[in-house]
């Protein structure tokens, strides 16, 4: 007699469960600052001055003071010409100073005017600088850029944990920043099962054999991991035999932190991951109650000064890259130290119907059209890997939930669940 079924397990659940063994990797790198994008910081970026260092105008034309220009029309002799990179004197009363974009204010100065509603006059005798007519009251403070107003001295400009951007290398390098401490790169092996597998060049279409498919996981894997600044080792494809899947296991667990599977983590008479994996350390088989991508293994294999993790996914390709995004790249992120790993969702409306709810918690792949609405691929098939790439995200649908057209739906794009 078989065994009881165990329940389905939430995906929310699942991923607390995986996050909870997800212990930050020990040891970081230190890299250029213009080599950090897409790695995560180590340590706080701590601000040694403050940005801007000095007030500076944010705009071409003319520092004044304000008491100086009473009503429009009025006319100042130009003192001194400060442009950005240097550093003018003390303003004297009575005069503008000619000024540009991102150069000191002067001393005694409360306003920059624009040039746009200044005239300037001719110069005097040479060596002069000329006069400037001001055609618009000033409002003290106004076109100044304070002292500090982006970043303060001894502030956090960057908290450890932080997946780096563009921007915040910018950042990092407004404040000095020529390198940056790092996690290091989670190592990842990477094969899969199935003596149906044939890697695309080695056999041409009409050569393939009866009951054999081109390994498409084995490519979309390896590139949401690299987006994810792992070190990938690829180990191929392992036969279906439960020797062959043990061998793979215990190479791979040597130097590797997390090892990586799709298929054969099912229970039949050739899916040989679980035993394999037992045989060596520990696993849990999860059905998880999401469609597609129920089949879900975690695990850890011992190795010298500690342990490996394991992680199998489903052989069907929507399966496999929906587990992926949704339970394997936060667990990824997590070991590089970032905390917030959510996917983020936002309200949309459908354009289209669907009548039948499941019992699990389903993702249905979607692509938004011209009237700002979502429409859905004709085939949901967990095998159809043609929704993945035709779409631009998924709904996020509720167990047991159907969707009329017009009903505000979760969406969440692909760029949030492959960034």
């Amino acid at each position: 007699m078989r065994p009881p079924m165990k329940p389905l397990k939430a995906l929310d659940d699942a991923l607390a469960e995986l996050l909870a063994h997800a212990t930050p990797l020990p040891g970081t790198d230190t890299v250029t600052t213009f080599d950090a994008d897409g790695r995560v910081l180590a340590q706080d970026c701590v601000s040694a001055l403050q940005v801007p260092p000095q007030d500076n105008s944010s705009m071409d034309g003319y520092a004044v003071r304000c008491a100086d220009v009473a009503a429009a029309g009025v006319v100042l002799p130009v003192s001194q010409r400060i442009p950005a990179g240097s550093a003018g004197y003390p303003l004297q009363p009575g005069t503008a100073a000619r000024i540009f974009t991102g150069a000191p204010v002067p001393a005694g100065a409360d306003a920059i005017l624009m040039q746009e509603d200044c005239e300037a006059l001719a110069a005097a005798a040479a060596g002069g600088l000329g006069a400037v007519c001001i055609n618009a009251v000033p409002q003290a403070g106004q076109w100044i850029r304070s002292a500090g107003e982006d970043i303060t001295r001894g502030g956090v400009v960057l908290s450890a944990g932080t997946r780096l951007t563009p921007a915040e290398l910018g950042l990092a390098a407004s404040i000095g920043q020529h390198q940056l401490q790092v996690a290091r790169r989670p190592r990842v092996a990477l094969f899969s099962t199935g003596d149906e597998l044939v890697m695309p060049g080695e056999v041409p279409p009409e050569q393939m054999r009866p009951g054999a498919i081109y390994n498409s996981n084995r490519f979309f894997l390896r590139a949401m991991l690299l987006r994810l600044g792992c070190e990938v080792t690829d180990f191929g494809i392992v036969p279906d035999r439960r020797d062959a899947t043990i061998a793979a296991l215990r190479d791979a667990s040597a130097a590797h932190d997390l090892i990586l599977t799709s298929g054969g983590v099912s229970v039949g008479e050739e899916d040989h991951i679980k035993p394999a994996v037992e045989s060596l350390g520990t696993l849990d088989l999860w059905q998880i109650a999401m469609k597609p991508g129920k089949p879900f293994a975690y695990g850890q294999i011992p190795r010298e000064g500690g342990a490996a993790h394991f992680m199998g996914l489903p052989g069907n390709p929507v399966s496999s890259f929906l587990t992926f995004a949704l339970l394997v790249r936060p667990f990824v992120l997590r070991l590089q130290g970032v905390l917030d790993v959510a996917s983020q969702s936002v309200a949309m409306r459908a354009d289209f119907s669907w009548p039948k709810a499941d019992k699990r918690r389903e993702f249905l792949r979607v692509r938004h059209n011209a009237a700002g609405g979502l429409d859905l691929f004709n085939n949901q098939s967990s095998g159809v890997l043609t929704s993945a790439a035709w779409g631009d995200g998924v709904v996020d649908n509720p167990a047991g939930q159907t969707i009329a057209a017009c009903d505000t739906v979760r969406y969440i794009a692909f760029s949030e669940l492959l960034a």
